[in-house]
């Protein structure tokens, strides 16, 4: 940890390759003042990305960092901080990588309760792939693979978090850089599994779900009575449909993080020549 880094000293020398305007700029801009704010820095941080636009994050940041396969990242993130408890953690990823082939290790990793945080870029698109619908577009969506909408309901996210034990749920919105960087800290310094949807604007191939939208609709919580503590009111902001909030929804200030139940304190990089004792032995019953 250091008091002395600044959030430009976790931008790397590859120039982002993502569309003028793409809400991803604000997103990645706000996690790493929101790093270097918390104390971290790029010798400590350990960035995953899984696959599509947000996945090339981890090139553009300045830290350890493995781009992953579809769906993945989150597994992987838990593999880097249960091999090495001492880094700083963040997982990073869209909502087509994370809610859809991803939503099984999303569900697991947020019950699990592992001290590391999880960045998803919400633009409800696939960007990547051309513009086709995602798990958290509208159900009247039309794309050129959906010309008349999915006709599904969006998957809630926060949702899903809530309902698999998640204690640290916020939202935010990549356009306003200031609350996006304090709402990501929130969730670095929270102990445990912080959770952010960020509404990260794909400004390509979604012209619904726009700037002007989230701005002329979004509800900062901080402008309302909203008690994070109180997990009937969070329920109740997250199921919300006529609403888009920003801010902390739920955050359980008594939550232990999974490697402190379980004792897992060292770095697994400090290990022991040979192997273990009867580890030979094991491995000769598969062959």
């Amino acid at each position: 940890m250091s008091s002395d880094v600044r959030f430009t000293d976790f931008k790397s020398d590859k120039q982002p390759t993502w569309c003028p305007g793409c809400g991803d700029f604000g997103t990645m801009n706000g996690m790493m003042k929101a790093l270097a704010e918390t104390g971290n820095d790029p010798d400590n941080t350990f960035v995953v990305a899984g696959i599509g636009c947000s996945g090339k994050i981890g090139t553009y940041m300045h830290s350890y960092a493995l781009h992953g396969v579809h769906g993945r990242a989150l597994p992987v993130g838990i593999g880097v901080k249960m091999a090495n408890p001492n880094l700083e953690v963040m997982v990073a990823g869209g909502d087509g990588d994370g809610y859809s082939i991803g939503a099984g290790h999303f569900i697991h990793a947020v019950r699990r309760n592992v001290d590391m945080s999880y960045v998803v870029m919400d633009n409800r698109i696939y960007g990547l792939t051309k513009g086709q619908a995602s798990p958290t577009s509208r159900e009247d969506f039309e794309t050129g693979t959906t010309p008349d909408g999915p006709k599904q309901p969006p998957v809630n996210p926060k949702a899903l978090a809530l309902a698999s034990g998640a204690t640290f749920i916020a939202q935010s919105f990549s356009s306003n850089s200031q609350r996006h960087a304090e709402i990501v800290q929130q969730a670095i310094e929270h102990d445990g599994f912080g959770f952010v949807n960020v509404y990260s604007p794909c400004v390509t191939f979604n012209d619904v779900d726009t700037y002007d939208y989230f701005r002329d609709t979004i509800v900062d919580l901080d402008e309302t009575d909203h008690d994070a503590g109180n997990r009937d009111q969070a329920k109740d902001k997250i199921l919300e449909s006529e609403k888009e909030y920003m801010g902390v929804l739920y955050q359980d200030e008594e939550s232990v993080p999974f490697e402190k139940r379980e004792g897992i304190e060292d770095s697994m990089a400090e290990i022991p020549d040979g192997a273990p004792e009867g580890a030979m032995d094991l491995v000769r019953e598969f062959y």
